[in-house]
């Protein structure tokens, strides 16, 4: 888990393609969400769009454009972001997350296009994530494989992973407006520290994140409401509007910054 959100924080994208199975997984992604939506608890998410600019040690790097809106009976989070780090090669990364109303994910389909096109698709059902990863179709491979950077043959990979509970945390890397969906899953009315299970989707060992009201908190000469996420070995700072809306979002150990234009 710490590897993978550090991983987001230095824009590493690992190579992976969507599968030639995704039609059918597709199929069994809206029977799933049209289930979950009729049994979902309270809605937690209000309509939402903006673009983010992304920046690091005060250089811009890319732009997100995001959007969270209902979806068939659900609600669908979905990003597009242009990265072009100093030190790397430019990438366009997409994402969309299919969410019951209480913010328990059902599906999620992310695709990368840089030197070569790579993607995933996962759906969750009762706490367990089933994931597909493949490059550019190809023999099925081992997780040493996937995780190689220097592997130019192309292959696909399946695991499930199992969480204890279905409300899980999706933070892919480089789409910083699911920090915005974790902002609505929060429960305000509680507040305190937080835990929740989280799935970074280029990694392929679950994890947890602690999540935590901090109250006022300012930027830029503007006030905000504060919102900590931390692991083990990072601490990054969600700043959010009146409404829980993501206005800013600051990594400070590792230069990085995102803010809403």
């Amino acid at each position: 888990m710490d590897t993978g959100v550090r991983g987001t924080v230095k824009f590493r994208i690992i190579s992976i393609a969507l599968t030639f199975g995704i039609v059918a997984c597709a199929v069994l992604s809206i029977a799933a969400q049209k289930k979950a939506a009729a049994t979902s608890g309270p809605v937690v998410f209000v309509q939402d769009k903006g673009k983010l600019t992304i920046k690091l040690g005060g250089q811009t790097v890319g732009h997100e454009e995001f959007e969270i809106a209902p979806s068939g009976g659900g609600w669908l989070a979905k990003g597009i972001a242009e990265i072009k780090p100093p030190d790397g090669g430019s990438s366009r990364v997409s994402g969309s997350l299919t969410l019951q109303g209480n913010g328990a994910p059902i599906s999620y389909d992310w695709s990368s296009q840089a030197e070569k096109t790579n993607g995933a698709h996962i759906l969750f059902a009762n706490g367990v994530a089933s994931i597909t990863l493949e490059m550019q179709g190809g023999r099925p491979c081992t997780a040493e494989e996937i995780a190689d950077p220097r592997r130019t043959q192309p292959c696909f990979f399946q695991q499930d992973l199992t969480f204890n509970t279905p409300l899980i945390a999706v933070l892919d890397n480089n789409l910083y407006h699911q920090y915005a969906v974790l902002a609505r899953i929060y429960d305000w009315s509680k507040r305190g520290v937080q835990t929740f299970p989280v799935l970074i989707p280029q990694e392929l060992t679950p994890g947890t994140i602690t999540v935590q009201s901090t109250g006022s908190a300012s930027a830029e000469g503007k006030t905000y409401e504060g919102l900590k996420v931390n692991t083990s070995d990072l601490e990054i700072l969600l700043l959010l509007d009146g409404n829980h809306r993501l206005m800013r979002l600051e990594v400070p150990e590792a230069k990085v910054s995102v803010a809403r234009e």
